[in-house]
């Protein structure tokens, strides 16, 4: 039992790194691979922007109908991993065509981009639904899901900050030995990376074994859609979690979107980039397994309070930083090591609202409520995709070849964009957790005893 329940941790952390490469690819990057490698003009990126920002809105609206669609799905496979295994083929191969160049322009790419895009959305949320989904049917202990919580983190974040740190000098690298292409460099290593999904989520598909007590709890009723409307717009605490995540991931994406036009263009090397990530990927790393240990020490309410303090301290440092990569640093380590915290711990509040809709509403519904996960990343990546690409556009940096050619008033434009009204979304968010969010340790356990009384009396 012990030894089953270690794999299960480690094949559900691991099945997350590859994806979260690919996820960082196209969300962090592919907007700069539009403007910069295939250098299309301003109205082209400015039609395109919308196009991202419009996919995603509406991919985004359908995610909680997915989430039924798990939910009402029962193999012998159980109902999370043959959603897992036909999202993670599909999106692996609508990842390879996103960074294709077919030689098209004007009207016909950005018809066939759309096409592309709106399918990858598609995709990645069957596969996102189902593999988060797939978390808390794994324990109802809050300590263990802490930990397997803290371990996906990890290997998110390892996959995460491999493609923040390595995409400038590996696809350089490989466009040197294609003798300068660029693009088809690109390509390449959009296809090395979604096969290194396929590989680790493949762990995950054969690793992973869900304890029989909750497959013997799970409810073979279908989920119709007027019980995804309930299960999500019943649910209070669940709302109050998407709120308030919703406004953290938007300024978190926002920021990390802006990272390599901020060292191209304000601190004037865009190869230092690489490195900073790396000490970002260290912060965060370290923090989230530094988790358990933290929540051992503080409640989860203390902890948030100290992150978002930590956060403000950075976003304020870094807006005010000079081109010098002493006062950048501390404030990257101050954001990302808090964020790291943050990020986990609206993860663990949002499986904690399982058990708490299934005690109000009389029901258990792992995938529409989890399938709020990947609507919140998509409208917080469609925001910031917008963002980034009218900023990029109204700063001037999109016609600029160097950091001289970039004006005083569009610095100002990036980092406002990048950091002060980032910082003013968290808070926020932070705020909407404090006033309204009430599953602490001990309702939560009582929660869960009820829950059992519920079912000794069945």
């Amino acid at each position: 039992m012990k030894n089953q329940i270690i794999r299960n941790r480690i094949s559900f952390g691991l099945g997350t790194t590859g994806r979260d490469m690919v996820y960082a690819l196209v969300s962090m990057y592919l907007i700069y691979y539009l403007t910069d490698i295939l250098k299309l003009p301003d109205a082209t990126v400015i039609v395109v922007t919308n196009i991202m920002l419009g996919a995603r809105i509406f991919d985004a609206l359908n995610d909680p109908f997915m989430g039924t669609v798990v939910d009402s799905t029962h193999t012998r496979w159980g109902k999370f991993k043959p959603w897992i295994l036909f999202g993670v083929l599909t999106s692996a191969v609508l990842t390879v065509l996103l960074f294709t160049d077919f030689g098209l322009t004007g009207t016909k790419y950005t018809i066939l981009f759309a096409v592309v895009y709106i399918l990858w959305g598609i995709a990645f949320t069957t596969n996102d639904i189902s593999y988060w989904s797939m978390m808390p049917s794994l324990s109802e202990n809050q300590n263990e899901r802490e930990k397997i919580g803290s371990i996906a983190r990890i290997c998110a974040q390892i996959g995460l900050f491999f493609v923040v740190a390595a995409f400038q000098p590996i696809t350089e690298a490989i466009s040197e030995a294609l003798g300068g292409d660029a693009i088809k460099a690109w390509n390449i290593y959009a296809l090395s990376l979604s096969l290194i999904m396929i590989a680790f989520q493949l762990i995950t598909v054969f690793g992973v074994k869900e304890p029989h007590q909750n497959e013997d709890a799970q409810s073979t009723e279908r989920t119709s859609i007027r019980g995804m409307a309930h299960a999500i717009f019943k649910n209070d605490q669940l709302l109050y979690v998407a709120i308030a995540m919703t406004l953290f991931m938007t300024a978190y994406t926002t920021t990390t979107e802006f990272g390599v036009y901020y060292f191209k263009y304000f601190y004037g090397d865009e190869g230092m980039y690489s490195l900073f990530a790396i000490v970002l990927g260290v912060s965060q790393i370290t923090s989230t397994a530094l988790f358990p240990q933290f929540s051992k020490k503080a409640s989860r309410k203390k902890l948030y309070v100290i992150a978002i303090s930590m956060v403000s301290a950075g976003y304020i440092l870094f807006f005010f930083a000079p081109a010098n990569m002493i006062p950048i640093v501390i404030a990257g380590i101050l954001v990302f090591f808090a964020e790291a915290i943050v990020q986990l711990l609206v993860l663990l509040f949002l499986a904690d609202t399982v058990e708490y809709g299934e005690w109000k509403l009389g029901k258990r519904n792992e995938s529409v409520t989890f399938s709020l996960q990947p609507f919140i990343n998509k409208f917080s990546g469609a925001v910031a995709s917008g963002v980034t690409g009218y900023v990029i556009v109204w700063s001037g940096i999109n016609k600029a070849e160097t950091a001289a050619d970039v004006t005083s008033g569009g610095i100002l434009m990036l980092k406002v964009a990048m950091f002060a009204i980032p910082l003013v979304a968290m808070i926020a968010g932070f705020i909407v957790y404090l006033k309204h969010y009430k599953l602490d340790k001990e309702t939560y356990e009582k929660i869960l005893s009820d829950l059992d009384e519920r079912k000794k009396l069945k």
